[in-house]
């Protein structure tokens, strides 16, 4: 069997293309549509319509490479949302599809699956809105949790401002509360692969580098200052990192600094494999 998994994050849209247990491509557009929530807590009329596009043009994309199934799921910003039901009720009239709007622990769900693939072990994923953790210990979850902070939130709420950030994450991250530490952390989602990338300095991304890739608590504290001392313009720059992750990737790289200090982790583990993999996983072991 053949299948296609859309994820409508907050802020990217993904597509990941999956045969007999195997994935076979990703694809990624960047649609923002955490930062893009009004006064109102509503979504933005223009993000939220970017997002449908991007559904629509990854269904058709999808289509041509004949698969069985597609499976489509959304993660915080639309679960937040007054009007994250509109969304869902468009993207269906526009290309049929039934998107499924995750709460955090489904999220968590999703993650730990794609990550751990059967293993044991804690994982952690820093999406635009939200970040979760869980820990699986004997093959049982024994911890899980999403809390409200991701890299476009961050941004938002502190831009470049460095010092700003380590606040509002040494505040926020304690609301993960007693997590297990005696565990092998693993960390799926851009913020992740995108320090991975800069830590192996290759002038273009490379998954397969990336994938299994061990960043030290101390390497993460250096390129968060790195970071945090650049300009938006200048990190794009850099090599490795996609330029459309420029603005954002100085918020990611505090929430994860941040979370490897609170976990008292000394190296977390780059996963490629996560949410994606993690739902397919979900919707396919019920039937």
């Amino acid at each position: 069997m053949r299948y296609a998994v859309i994820d409508v994050g907050s802020n990217s849209v993904r597509l990941m293309i999956s045969e007999n247990g195997k994935t076979l491509s990703k694809e990624i557009k960047t649609t923002r549509l955490a930062s893009r929530l009004n006064a109102q807590g509503e979504l933005d009329v223009a993000a939220a319509e970017n997002t449908v596009q991007a559904v629509v043009s990854f269904v058709k994309r999808a289509e041509t490479l004949e698969v069985d199934k597609i499976y489509a799921f959304a993660t915080a910003a639309v679960r937040k949302a007054k009007n994250g039901g509109e969304l869902v009720a468009r993207i269906r009239e526009s290309c049929g599809i039934v998107t499924e709007i995750l709460s955090g622990e489904e999220e968590a769900e999703a993650g730990y699956k794609g990550a751990l693939s059967g293993k044991d072990g804690g994982v952690i994923d820093i999406g635009g809105a939200s970040t979760e953790i869980a820990v699986v210990s004997g093959g049982i979850k024994v911890y899980g949790k999403s809390v409200d902070i991701g890299a476009v939130s961050l941004t938002a709420m502190c831009g470049e401002n460095g010092k700003l950030a380590d606040e509002k994450v040494r505040e926020v991250v304690k609301l993960f509360g007693s997590v297990p530490h005696a565990c092998e952390y693993y960390a799926i989602g851009g913020t992740a692969t995108s320090i991975a990338a800069i830590l192996i300095g290759s002038d273009m991304y490379d998954s397969e580098k990336t994938h299994g890739y061990k960043i030290k608590k101390s390497d993460l504290s250096a390129i968060k200052k790195r970071l945090y001392g650049m300009s938006a313009e200048k990190r794009k720059t850099i090599p490795g990192l996609q330029k459309e992750r420029a603005d954002i990737i100085q918020s990611g790289a505090a929430i994860l600094s941040g979370l490897a200090e609170y976990l008292d982790a000394e190296e977390i583990t780059v996963s490629e494999s996560d949410n994606t993999e993690g739902y397919l996983m979900m919707k396919t072991e019920k039937k």
